[in-house]
């Protein structure tokens, strides 16, 4: 049976205070710069329950990401107010009938919203116009600034708040959103600690399904053991986003584990797993990729891949500092992934002749990694005056900024052998040259490599918040039941413990 160090933490409303006054600060600096009064109030909608399309089966709720990340809310039906001038706050809760009672549980008073989350007054959703015109009309026509932007990465657009009468207000539509976005992309300390927590959760689950893959296990068996794991130790309801339990050929599917993929192919003996799992813990996320042979020993062509993706993966965070550009650190992995194929005579010729004709895209056509936190993809990774990049590769990149002390950002180069795009480079006269296509044949049905971590950028470097094995030997000894982290053993010992 699993065991667990884990314990989860309580979780402090302090937490999103802390990201309401830095929401303040940043309105207030941007109302100055443009010689606008520091007035009005920053409001927003929170999500609603849905129904499983006509039928009434509610699913499981999860707050919308922005409005987590100011009031903490875990309840549909919310709406919430800053007063930009006092920085007081305001939530609006949804007045409930009488038999939710019956059918849901206590109906909550709003001193119970007041206190549990830590803002300065509460009152129902269908009072919201009463009392925003009662105590913000000074100055004529309340001003709202209301959330409306789109996501670089789903191109969808935020909800803005919308209630009956909001005619009745002054809005704006254009501040808020990027404003309210750069305050999500630098971490507080309280926020990298349920990062962390989640790094935690996730890394012991995925060590659990390390050890628990066989030859002839289904791969939706390997996901049910890692949401089982960090649910029941870790207390992690969600996920940060739906599982990806590839093995063997399905190991090159970048995105695999959805419905039409659905994480259940046979386990083989030979075949290389890639699982790419995240636990989520009070909104906060998570996202580790941890390849390995399910069978728990490397074979020639599996070390190969494997350590050019490791070597990738830790060039990388050598060079993680503030200050360095992303999309440099793109091409660092691409080109140390080159190099290590070049060196096994998979591909021949001049790195910078393949560099320049984005061949490095063949064998890792996605981004190097992008934002966490609240969400997987976090958002902020193309502010405004910031263009997505057009050459293959380079257009997956979710960022391409600077890095900053405070961003917690994802490393996860990949090595694939992907038909779908070996087959136009052969096709290619130019491109065709660089490819030993005899080696790369032996690879048809190899699948992929990705090893992902969460990386938080530090003042001098960065910190790696992930604790997987990621040595081939250390994978190998996990797998065959040794203890991790290592120095587990040792610990164990000298309290008189059986070591594994």
């Amino acid at each position: 049976m699993a065991t667990s160090s884990l314990a989860p933490p309580e979780v402090p409303m302090e937490l999103h205070t802390g990201n309401r006054d830095r929401l303040i600060t940043a309105l207030r600096a941007h109302l100055s710069a443009t010689a606008s009064p520091p007035r009005g109030l920053a409001l927003l909608q929170g999500g609603e329950e849905q129904t499983r399309h006509c039928t009434d089966h509610l699913e499981l709720f999860r707050q919308e990401s922005y409005f987590a990340y100011l009031f903490g809310v875990r309840e549909p039906g919310f709406y919430g107010a800053i007063d930009i001038a006092s920085g007081q706050s305001i939530l609006f809760a949804p007045r409930l009938p009488p038999d939710y009672a019956v059918w849901m549980g206590e109906i909550k008073p709003l001193s119970h919203f007041k206190d549990r989350y830590k803002v300065d007054l509460v009152f129902y959703v269908d009072e919201i116009v009463q009392v925003l015109q009662d105590r913000f009309s000074e100055h004529g026509k309340p001003l709202l600034f209301l959330l409306y932007g789109k996501s670089a990465d789903s191109g969808n657009y935020s909800k803005p708040a919308s209630f009956e009468g909001i005619e009745k207000f002054e809005t704006d539509l254009g501040t808020l959103h990027p404003i309210l976005t750069e305050c999500r992309v630098i971490k507080s300390e309280m926020e990298l600690a349920l990062i962390q927590y989640a790094n935690d959760v996730s890394s012991e689950a995925h060590i659990e399904v390390m050890r628990q893959a066989k030859p002839g296990m289904k791969e939706y068996q390997l996901e049910s053991i890692f949401l089982h794991h960090s649910y029941r130790h870790g207390a992690c309801r969600h996920c940060s986003y739906t599982c990806i339990c590839a093995t063997g050929e399905n190991s090159s599917i970048l995105h695999y584990g959805h419905t039409a993929a659905p994480n259940d192919r046979t386990l083989n003996d030979g075949d290389m797993a890639l699982m790419d799992m995240g636990a989520e813990y009070n909104f906060y996320g998570s996202d580790i990729t941890c390849s390995y042979p399910i069978n728990g020993k490397f074979n020639s062509n599996q070390t190969i891949v494997y350590n050019a993706v490791l070597k990738a993966h830790n060039a990388v965070i050598s060079h993680m500092q503030p200050g360095v550009k992303w999309i440099d650190m793109h091409k660092l992995a691409e080109q140390t992934i080159l190099e290590s194929l070049k060196k096994e005579k998979i591909i021949h010729g001049d790195i910078a002749d393949m560099m320049a004709r984005r061949l490095g895209a063949v064998f890792m056509p996605h981004g190097l990694g992008h934002l966490l936190g609240i969400d997987t993809h976090d958002p902020g990774g193309y502010p405004e005056g910031l263009e997505r990049p057009n050459e293959p590769g380079l257009s997956s990149l979710r960022t391409i900024r600077e890095l900053k002390e405070g961003m917690v950002i994802t490393v996860e180069p990949g090595c694939y052998f992907i038909d779908a795009l070996l087959r136009p480079a052969r096709d290619d006269p130019i491109s065709s040259k660089f490819f030993n296509w005899e080696e790369i044949e032996k690879y048809k049905s190899f699948g992929g490599v990705r090893i992902e971590s969460d990386l938080y950028v530090t003042g001098q470097g960065c910190k790696n918040l992930t604790n997987c094995p990621r040595e081939i030997w250390e994978i190998e000894a996990v797998m065959a039941g040794a203890p991790w982290p290592p120095h587990a053993a040792a610990t164990k010992a000298e309290n008189g413990l059986p070591k594994a």
